[in-house]
């Protein structure tokens, strides 16, 4: 078992080594982006060396996280797993505060996280936060949104401190996107993305793909598309059906390994763009990264959960610590459940919520 954690640290720094490098490449002739770079580099590098240290201590600390840190969105998109899961409403009133992020922010830190995936509700709604992760440039906060909420402030403050990474929600073309998420969404996002492609500045696009887009929005001529809108890493995520009915837009386990070999082949086309299959990529890195292995998710009133796609929790950050979380019996035992189910494609923990819950009734 040890010997397997240590291959999938050496694993994990190889493909943070082959972000960077691939960010390297979608800079050039970018004498900011560069300079970024310059700076970012080592610190992720230093980052590396302190999660080193805790796994000689015994903690086996993730390099990344996910942070919910709204329940509040100003959509309703058709399918939402945050929605369907109860992490997103209209109200915030358990929603932690922006010190409490602050604090959060600052232990991932000095653990050695390298990179926190801002999420919600939409995140760009509390601009607090966003502030707030600005504060610690040693760490890369990619900011899932679905744009609307951007205006020539939030241009400024992402143009100021570019370790915080927009990664537009799309669900292929127009008519797929403004289909799940409303009449517009598709335009508006086609704009923001023009204003940072000006600006010279990297973003990103999330796609969930099903078994009615993953046709369209995986072909050379979409990531092209995509490439020429200024667009520097894109994320395809696969559909889980949180909700009752959308079972038959889930891909099966062949359209799983189709994803997989399709995002393996567009990586040797597109080298200088970021891709990311998810959880597809865990494949290559021995099952689920989930509840604390590769990362775990914190929701918006503090929850330690194992991962986005798995609401559930038993310690909460506002009072407790993430070191705390990572070497919970909760999640060890989750880590368990999942090395012994495997990985054939899919979200693990989601195929086995049943014995999650079980966990957390004893």
């Amino acid at each position: 078992m040890e010997s397997k954690k240590m291959d999938l640290n050496v694993y994990m720094e190889q493909g943070i080594s082959l972000l960077v490098k691939t960010a390297g490449k979608y800079y050039l002739n970018n004498p900011r982006g560069i300079a970024f770079l310059a700076k970012i580099a080592p610190e992720i590098k230093k980052s590396a060396k302190r999660r080193q240290a805790n796994e000689a201590e015994g903690t086996h600390v993730p390099p990344m996280l996910i942070a919910s840190i709204t329940s509040r969105c100003n959509l309703h998109c058709a399918g939402c797993y945050a929605r369907a899961a109860g992490g997103c409403s209209d109200g915030t009133a358990s929603d932690l505060l922006a010190e409490d992020w602050k604090r959060i922010f600052g232990e991932a830190s000095e653990l050695g996280v390298s990179f926190i995936l801002l999420a919600g509700g939409e995140p760009l709604l509390r601009r607090d936060i966003i502030e707030a992760a600005a504060g610690f440039p040693n760490m890369v906060f990619p900011i899932f949104t679905n744009g609307t909420p951007i205006d020539d402030r939030y241009i400024e403050l992402f143009g100021k401190n570019r370790n915080l990474i927009p990664v537009f929600s799309i669900e292929g073309n127009r008519e797929q996107t403004n289909s799940r998420r409303g009449a517009g969404a598709f335009e508006t996002v086609q704009d923001v993305m023009r204003r940072f492609k000006k600006k010279k500045m990297l973003f990103g696009a999330s796609i969930t793909v099903t078994k009615e887009n993953m046709a369209d929005v995986t072909t050379p001529g979409f990531v092209a598309s995509l490439r020429e809108d200024g667009c520097g890493v894109v994320f395809f995520v696969e559909y889980v059906p949180v909700e009752p009915g959308t079972e038959h837009l889930m891909l099966d386990e062949q359209g799983v390994h189709k994803l997989q070999g399709v995002v393996d082949d567009l990586k040797q086309e597109f080298t200088d763009t970021i891709l990311v299959s998810f959880p597809g990529d865990e494949q290559s890195m021995g099952g689920c990264l989930a509840s604390g292995r590769g990362f775990f998710h914190i929701n918006a009133n503090g929850g330690a959960e194992p991962c986005p796609f798995s609401p559930h929790s038993e310690l909460n950050l506002k009072t407790d610590s993430i070191k705390a979380a990572l070497r919970s019996g909760f999640f060890q035992k989750l880590r368990d459940i999942a090395a012994a189910a495997g990985h054939n494609g899919g979200c693990t923990l989601f195929d086995h919520e049943s014995e999650v819950k079980a966990l957390l009734q004893k």
